[in-house]
């Protein structure tokens, strides 16, 4: 469903007064403060096609009334996050959840939602109904050749999906490695999986990029053939210029730094995209800064200052992208929270002052750099958030339009209370 533009004016309408006020305050001593909000306003946020049903864990899932039932339908909720917050509009495809069954007519759907079609994403953690050979033991590492080319010839299917659609890249999750001591051959495993990747990196279009994404652990727990992020650089620095490493939030062990496995990624040239999401115990696939935020206001400080360091465009230049669950939450309330979060971040870090950064920590004035940061981090620049989308014909409040409208009893109403959709 879309929303008329009426009713989000009517809505901004209402709130336009406050708004100003605390824009106004805001702003009063922020020099930059209309730079921030350009890039605020530019700065998109790819939404996971496969977040468009309420998530679940490994015991269950409690789906939602009104979920997507079609690729269609999931462009159809991805246009209306766009719609309210002017900050979604590129979708990312899992396949075989989403295979497209008329790839110019959902290229054309997107577009008139303003919907660009980000990362591909292929599944060789599952066994799908009708495939022929098991990805128990693995898919790229397996010791079986067949196996290995099965899963190879998958990615590229996912390829020639992702170019009818306009995609400029790949990402490969690998859920590859062991749960027992002795299971695997370490080296043979690594290298199976390279020589895999070899092929499938053969086969990008010249414009392409590779993502290899790594994980700590799950659902393998003694070994995991792409384990950190020093392992898929490895294989992203083996495989050539168009492979990258990409970081998902919630893939490290327990107290990784990972604002600084970012700042030498970036350093490196390596740093291909991000997956968002939070954490309290391990990949919880939580609503983004909704437990560590200032572990994320961290990384993205990392981010501006490496991003700049190598005269990158913030908007283009890496993937962004939210893979969540969101369990007991309306998924597309969750999705509002969770690009609401990163925009948030983004901005403070933004605040951040480089110089007088660059000074403290170069007179080894511990406190001073700590201050520069936690004065960013404890601005409040929601309201510079706001504008962003207020200036782009977003609504001031997201989550309250969505409610006052009702549109999660609307979408019950045309889909029906037991719809599930694909994907987590």
């Amino acid at each position: 469903m879309q929303l008329e533009k009426y009713k989000i004016d009517q809505h901004n309408e209402t709130l336009s007064a406050a708004h100003k006020r605390k824009f106004a305050a805001l702003t009063a001593d922020l020099p930059h403060a209309e730079t921030i909000v350009k890039k605020l306003a530019d700065f998109q946020v790819a939404i996971p096609s496969w977040a468009l049903g309420t998530g679940g864990t490994r015991f269950a899932r409690f789906a939602g009334g009104g979920e997507p039932r079609s690729l269609e339908e999931k462009i159809e909720d991805i246009g209306l996050l766009h719609q309210l917050n002017r900050s979604s509009g590129a979708i990312s495809l899992h396949i075989p959840w989403d295979i497209p069954k008329n790839g110019a007519a959902i290229k054309a759907l997107a577009a008139q939602h303003g919907i660009r079609f980000d990362a591909m994403n292929s599944n060789t953690f599952q066994d799908q109904p009708g495939q022929k050979l098991s990805y128990k033991f693995g898919s790229m590492q397996h010791v079986d050749k067949a196996v290995r080319r099965q899963a190879v010839e998958h990615n590229l299917e996912v390829i020639e999906h992702g170019v009818a659609l306009g995609s400029q890249s790949l990402t490969v999750w690998l859920s590859d490695g062991s749960c027992f001591p002795g299971q695997l051959n370490f080296r043979k495993a690594f290298q199976n999986t390279l020589e895999s990747l070899q092929e499938v990196y053969a086969a990008l279009p010249a414009t392409w990029k590779m993502f290899v994404e790594y994980k700590a652990f799950e659902p393998n727990f003694y070994s995991t053939t792409v384990g950190d992020w020093g392992q898929s650089l490895l294989y992203a620095t083996k495989l050539g210029p168009k492979a990258y490493t990409l970081v998902d939030l919630g893939h490290h062990l327990p107290n990784a730094n990972i604002e600084q496995i970012v700042a030498l990624l970036l350093m490196e040239g390596k740093l291909g995209g991000f997956h968002f999401n939070d954490s309290k115990y391990g990949d919880d696939d939580l609503t983004v800064g909704s437990i560590k935020p200032y572990q994320l206001f961290l990384i993205f400080n990392e981010l501006v200052e490496g991003m700049d360091a190598r005269g990158m465009d913030h908007t283009t230049d890496l993937g962004w992208m939210i893979d969540a669950s969101h369990n007991v939450k309306d998924p597309l309330e969750d999705l509002l929270q969770s690009v609401e979060a990163i925009l948030i971040t983004y901005a403070q870090a933004l605040l951040v002052d480089r110089a007088a950064l660059q000074s403290a920590q170069q007179n080894n004035d511990v406190v001073r750099a700590q201050e520069i940061l936690q004065n960013a981090f404890r601005t409040d620049v929601r309201p510079l958030v706001a504008e962003a989308r207020l200036r782009t014909g977003g609504a001031l409040d997201p989550i309250q339009l969505f409610r006052d409208q009702q549109v999660r009893e609307q979408l019950v109403k045309q889909r029906g209370l037991k719809t599930i959709a694909t994907g987590l």
